[in-house]
């Protein structure tokens, strides 16, 4: 769907009223900004619901209240987590490591001085989530005395809404458990509000029944094939498959170990006696229900087509990477459900501005070296640096690190060595500066991320020949301070003038959520069938067949494991690995210190032996005719100029364990109207 920056100055007004609808300016008890009246605002509910048009507009502007996951401005008025000054919760997993110190990740999560008082990377009040509620029961309690608006049109219109209400819903849920139910609107005039958190069991029950009543009112997909299902303007609208993906998602979340459960995950507190952040005991019959809603979506799926996993026109290395890339980058594709984006322009850096903030070096996401173990070799065999690292590095066993080199008649080939999707998801010496997206083809310069290379000069690790030593940088600010760099959503400057979406669901998240629900009910088998279907889109050989040590048709616990890593490799950047994280309960993630690696280039000296050399080759080396570099050695350091004080704890502590979920704000906490605190943040 198309939201447009500049609008007709009746348009623009609508907007910019949209946030209240209200004629009352008492003092408020649920939120900041839920009920509470626009300053200066001037449209009331009577003049937008008696125009259709502007009933349309009205919808429209709702949309512009989702989730965006790409923080990309520091202006007032945006929600908190689109603010670059806050940072995106990828960053608090084993992945990704920033290591700007202006940002909240840094100065209260990696402090691990977070606090009730303080607003976390997913803000209660600050993230646009009462707006959207507010405007979306507006909606569905006055879209019927609308004329100009067929009774199809409408069912259709309200069950977006309802869809609205629950994503956003939702969006809180993976941060804050049990909320309150806000069902109706408020007219303002109430002088208390008694909304008590409602318990975890209610708001998952509050959610689908929300996406069940508007699933038979809503279109599968807007496939273009007549003037009203255009997909061109209406890419970015709830479907019936989004919100069955949705739904599936929801269920798989409640029946994940956090929420269900024996033994509550901290252990004392009031949130947890009442219910509101665990169902209260373990039952198998909530992995069934998320699994039957898997199901009816790809039951559905077959009868109705349409959505598919984008597929390589070429089977090789290139193929399989421009498919991965086009399947979540391309505003026309069939593997997105449900997608978000933002139509604003920060300053001079151009539409796209996620992509200045990551260029700028500060704001970089470095992907760790236990991110880059999780991708297996090109052939689908899962990679070992303590078994792997010096054959694959040196001898040329199972490829090099990063990609296997031929030198022939003075030019270099080489051929990636591992999983497609690890080039797509991290910038690894030797991967090309540039990447064809349409025809799927490399081009150009090297990264050189070596000590001393064109782009990783001493970002990482600095050589001084006067001592011959070796001093490890991991330099602030820069773009590959920890020898890797960031390409998922960075990609190239061909995207930087664009109105970039968010993948909000995926088809391949959906095989993957599957496959997870497959497998908790015992289906081992079957759940192997689903991720190969998402391996095999890459060129990878199956799960079972290339894990053979697993036994993964046999022992759930090791399916499970790689389970997560498939959905770690295949959806990067998307928060899920964050999800996983706190949903089964995995301190492990949470406390272990995490890595980055040191290139050396390797040349050969006068007497054929292979020495580290710490000069470009762009430059006087290429110049001079010196082929590109095709032998390095590498060196794996801990991360010391961000050290996060979790590395420092007992996984299972309740300093730990308390980080699963956020803290409300303590004015929320104080206004009375029934809000209890999540455990460990009292």
């Amino acid at each position: 769907m198309r939201l447009h920056h500049k609008l007709s100055i009746g348009a623009l007004t609508l907007t910019m009223a949209a946030t209240s609808l209200v004629s009352c300016t008492d003092e408020i008890k649920f939120g900041n900004a839920f009920i509470e009246k626009a300053p200066g605002g001037t449209v009331t509910i009577d003049s937008v619901f008696v125009n259709a048009e502007y009933a349309r507009q009205f919808l429209t502007g709702i949309y512009a209240l989702q989730y965006y996951g790409l923080p990309y401005s520091n202006r007032s008025g945006i929600p908190i987590s689109q603010n670059p000054y806050y940072g995106k919760f990828d960053a608090l997993t084993d992945c990704y490591q920033i290591h700007w110190n202006g940002t909240a990740i840094y100065n209260s999560y990696y402090s691990g001085t977070l606090t009730a008082n303080q607003t976390p990377l997913f803000s209660y009040t600050g993230d646009k989530v009462w707006e959207a509620v507010r405007q979306g029961w507006t909606l569905v309690e006055n879209i019927d005395r609308v004329e100009g608006i067929d009774e199809a049109e409408k069912r259709n219109m309200k069950a977006q809404a309802k869809a609205l209400i629950a994503s956003r819903y939702f969006d809180l849920f993976t941060h804050y458990g049990g909320l309150p139910i806000v069902d109706h609107t408020y007219t303002g005039m109430e002088s208390t509000y008694e909304l008590p958190r409602a318990t975890l069991e209610e708001t998952v029950n509050f959610m689908v029944n929300l996406l069940d009543e508007a699933i038979p009112d809503l279109r599968w997909a807007y496939n273009g094939t007549t003037t009203d299902t255009d997909a061109a303007n209406n890419t970015g609208r709830w479907t019936a498959a989004s919100a069955m993906a949705l739904k599936a998602k929801i269920l798989l979340f409640a029946a994940s170990p956090l929420y269900n459960a024996d033994q509550p995950y901290y252990g004392g507190s009031e949130a947890e006696n009442q219910h509101l952040v665990w169902y209260g005991n373990y039952d198998a019959s909530r992995w069934n229900r998320a699994l039957q809603a898997c199901q009816d979506f790809f039951n559905r799926l077959n009868t109705e087509g349409y959505y598919e996993l984008t597929q390589p026109t070429a089977k090789n290395a290139n193929g399989y990477r421009q498919a991965y890339r086009m399947g979540y980058i391309y505003q026309g594709s069939k593997e997105v459900l449900h997608s978000t984006r933002v139509a604003t322009v920060y300053g001079s850096q151009g539409t796209y501005a996620w992509w200045s903030w990551v260029g700028l070096g500060r704001n970089s996401y470095l992907p760790t070296f236990e991110y880059m173990e999780m991708f297996p070799w090109s052939d689908g065999t899962p990679f070992d640096w303590e078994k792997d690292s010096l054959a694959g590095r040196i001898a040329g066993a199972n490829g090099r690190l990063f990609y296997q080199y031929k030198e022939y008649r003075g030019t270099i080939t080489k051929t990636p060595s591992r999983d497609p999707r690890l080039y797509e998801n991290i910038l690894v010496n030797g991967t090309t500066l540039q990447f064809d997206w349409t025809a799927g083809t490399p081009n150009g310069d090297s990264y050189e991320l070596w000590v001393g290379g064109e782009h990783a000069l001493t970002s990482v690790a600095s050589y001084d020949e006067t001592t011959n030593t070796l001093k490890l940088q991991e330099q602030l600010t820069t773009r590959f301070a920890d020898g890797f760099g960031l390409i998922k959503y960075y990609l190239g400057e061909e995207y930087h003038r664009k109105f970039m979406h968010w993948v909000y669901l995926s088809l391949d998240e959906m095989y993957l959520m599957y496959a997870e629900a497959l497998a908790q009910c015992g289906q081992l088998e079957e759940a192997i069938k689903q991720v190969d279907v998402v391996r095999s889109r890459v060129g990878l050989a199956g799960l079972a067949n290339k894990n053979a040590q697993l036994d993964l048709t046999h022992n759930k616990e090791n399916l499970i494991e790689e389970i997560l890593r498939e959905r770690a490799c295949e959806l990067g950047m998307s928060n899920n690995r964050y999800y996983d994280m706190c949903r089964y309960k995995r301190s492990d993630w949470m406390t272990k210190p995490l890595h980055g690696l040191v290139t050396f280039r390797l040349i050969q000296n006068s007497k054929k032996e292979w020495v580290r050399n710490y000069n470009p080759w762009i430059g006087q080396h290429r110049d001079n005719g010196i082929v590109e570099p095709s032998r390095f050695d590498y060196m794996r350091f801990e991360l010391f100029n961000r050290r996060r004080v979790m590395w420092d704890k007992d996984p299972n502590s309740q300093d730990v364990k308390k980080w699963y979920l956020s803290p409300f704000p303590i004015t929320e906490v104080n206004k009375g109207y029934g809000l209890v605190q999540n455990p460990g943040w009292e």
